[in-house]
C-alpha cells in the first residue's frame, strides 16, 4: 500500500510543474517585479525579454535567475542594484522559468 501512496502523491507533484510554470504572468503581477521590470522595455531594471536573450542557452540560467530574483543582485545590469524580493524558493523557480521563455 505505501509505494502505491508514494507513487501517486510523486505522480501528483510532477503533474503539477508545467501548470505552475504556465502562472508566470499571474505571479509577476502579483509581487513587486513590475515596479522596476517591463516585459518590452527597460524601465529601472532591463526587459525581462532582455535577461532571457542574455540567457539563452546558459548553462544552470534558471537557477540563477531565481536565485536573484529572490536574494536580489547588483552589477549585472549595471549599477543600479535589484533588491531581493518577497517570494518563495518555489516561486522564484517559476518566475525564472518564465521569464526564460520570453523572445
Amino acid at each position: 500500500m505505501k509505494p502505491i501512496l508514494l507513487a501517486l502523491t510523486l505522480s501528483a507533484a510532477f503533474s503539477l510543474q508545467p501548470a505552475l510554470a504556465q502562472d508566470g504572468p499571474t505571479l509577476f503581477k502579483s509581487k513587486p517585479c513590475g515596479a522596476c521590470h517591463s516585459i518590452d522595455t527597460k524601465l529601472v531594471g532591463p526587459a525581462l525579454k532582455e535577461v532571457a536573450a542574455k540567457n539563452a542557452g546558459v548553462a544552470g540560467a534558471q537557477e540563477l535567475l531565481a536565485k536573484h530574483i529572490k536574494e536580489g543582485t547588483q552589477g549585472n545590469w549595471g549599477p543600479m542594484p535589484m533588491p531581493a524580493n518577497p517570494v518563495t524558493d518555489e516561486e522564484a523557480k517559476i518566475l525564472a522559468a518564465w521569464v526564460l521563455t520570453l523572445k
